[in-house]
C-alpha cells in the first residue's frame, strides 16, 4: 500500500514540478497577455457586448494574479534573475497590465479595487522605469515603447477613476503624465531600430499601440475638460486637448496601416510570446477610436473603431490558441521581447 500511494503521488508531483518549471520560464513580456485581454474587454464593454466583456475580464484577472505570483516568487527566491528582468522594457508590462485591468474594473463600478490597482501602478512605475531607462541601448526594439504605454495606461486609469469618483484633483497629475508619455514616445522613436518593422517578432507593433493608448488617454482628458462634462476640469484647454488627441489617433492609425503592410510583406506566422504585443495595439487602436469618437464628437471614428475591433479579437483568439498549445506541450516561450538584439 505505501508503494501504491507513493506511485500515485509521483505523477502528481511530477506534474506540479513541470508546471512550476513552466511558470518560472515565463518572461516579463507575458504581461502583454493581460494588457491585450483587458483592453479587448474594455472594447466589448463599449460596444455593449457585456457578457463577452466579463468573460475576457475574468481571463485577464486570472492571468494577472498568476503572473503577480510569479513576479513575487522571483523577487523572493531568485533576486539576481528578478533584477535582470526589471532592467528590460517588458518589465513595464507589469505597470501597463495593472492599469488597463484597473480601468476595466473601474468601468464595472468597483472603484476601491481600481484605486488599489492605481496605487500599485503608481508605485511600480518609477521603480521599473528607472531600471529600464538606465539600460537603454543606442538602438532599441519595439518593446522600448512600453515606457510610453505604461505611463499613458496610468493616465487612462487615473482619469477613469477621477470621473467615476468626481475626484478632479487626480486630473492634474494625469495631465502631467500624459505630457511625459508623449515626450517618452518621441525619445524612443529617435532610438528605434526601424529594421524591426521587417524582422520584429511582434513587439514592433507597440510603435502603434503607444500612440493609440496616448489617444485613449487624451480622450479621457478631453471628456473631463468638456464644458458640460462630469468634471468641467480645465475647460479652457478642451480644444487644445482635442486636437492633440485627434493627432495621436491619426498617427496610431497611420502606423497601423504601415504595420499591416509590413506583415503582408514579411509574414511571421510562428507562435511567439511577443505576439501578445501585437494583439494589444490592435485592440487599443480600436478602443481609442471608440473613446475618441465620443469624447471629441467625431461619429465616423465609432464606425472605424467597430471595424478595427473584430480583427483584433480574431487575432487574440489565434495567439491565445498558440499560447495554450505551447503551455500544454510545456514549450518554453520564445526569446522575451526586448531581450533579443535588434536586427
Amino acid at each position: 500500500m505505501p508503494n501504491d500511494a507513493a506511485a500515485r503521488r509521483s505523477p502528481r508531483r511530477a506534474a506540479s514540478t513541470a508546471l512550476t518549471d513552466w511558470a518560472d520560464g515565463l518572461p516579463p513580456a507575458s504581461g502583454a497577455v493581460v494588457m491585450a485581454t483587458a483592453v479587448l474587454s474594455v472594447g466589448l464593454y463599449l460596444l455593449g457586448v457585456e457578457w463577452a466583456s466579463l468573460v475576457l475580464l475574468g481571463v485577464a484577472l486570472v492571468v494577472w494574479l498568476f503572473l503577480a505570483t510569479v513576479f513575487v516568487r522571483h523577487l523572493l527566491t531568485e533576486r539576481d534573475r528578478w533584477r535582470h528582468e526589471i532592467d528590460t522594457p517588458p518589465a513595464l508590462t507589469a505597470v501597463a497590465a495593472t492599469a488597463v485591468l484597473g480601468t476595466r474594473i473601474s468601468l464595472l463600478g468597483h472603484q476601491p479595487v481600481s484605486v488599489a490597482l492605481l496605487c500599485l501602478s503608481v508605485l511600480l512605475w518609477p521603480l521599473l522605469m528607472s531600471h529600464v531607462v538606465r539600460h537603454w541601448q543606442s538602438r532599441v526594439p519595439g518593446a522600448a515603447y512600453l515606457v510610453c504605454v505604461a505611463t499613458q495606461a496610468i493616465v487612462v486609469l487615473a482619469a477613469t477613476v477621477a470621473t467615476a469618483d468626481r475626484q478632479t484633483w487626480l486630473m492634474w497629475p494625469a495631465l502631467a503624465l500624459f505630457a511625459i508619455g508623449l515626450v517618452l514616445y518621441a525619445v524612443v522613436l529617435l532610438r528605434f531600430d526601424f529594421r524591426q518593422l521587417a524582422t520584429g517578432q511582434g513587439d514592433h507593433w507597440i510603435i502603434a499601440g503607444a500612440m493609440a493608448i496616448s489617444a485613449l488617454a487624451g480622450s479621457k482628458l478631453v471628456a473631463a475638460a468638456a464644458p458640460h462634462g462630469p468634471l468641467r476640469w480645465a475647460t479652457p484647454a478642451h480644444d487644445a486637448l482635442r486636437v492633440v488627441t485627434l493627432v495621436a489617433l491619426g498617427l496610431a492609425l497611420a502606423w497601423y496601416a504601415v504595420l499591416v503592410v509590413c506583415e503582408l510583406r514579411w509574414p511571421r506566422l510562428h507562435h511567439d510570446v511577443r505576439r501578445w504585443a501585437t494583439v494589444f495595439p490592435l485592440g487599443m487602436t480600436a478602443v481609442a477610436a471608440l473613446s475618441t469618437s465620443t469624447a471629441a464628437d467625431v461619429p465616423a471614428l465609432w464606425t472605424c473603431g467597430k471595424v478595427l475591433f473584430w480583427p483584433a479579437l480574431a487575432v487574440w483568439a489565434v495567439v491565445g490558441a498558440g499560447a495554450f498549445r505551447a503551455a500544454r506541450e510545456g514549450t518554453a516561450p520564445r526569446t522575451p521581447a526586448g531581450l533579443s538584439p535588434p536586427g
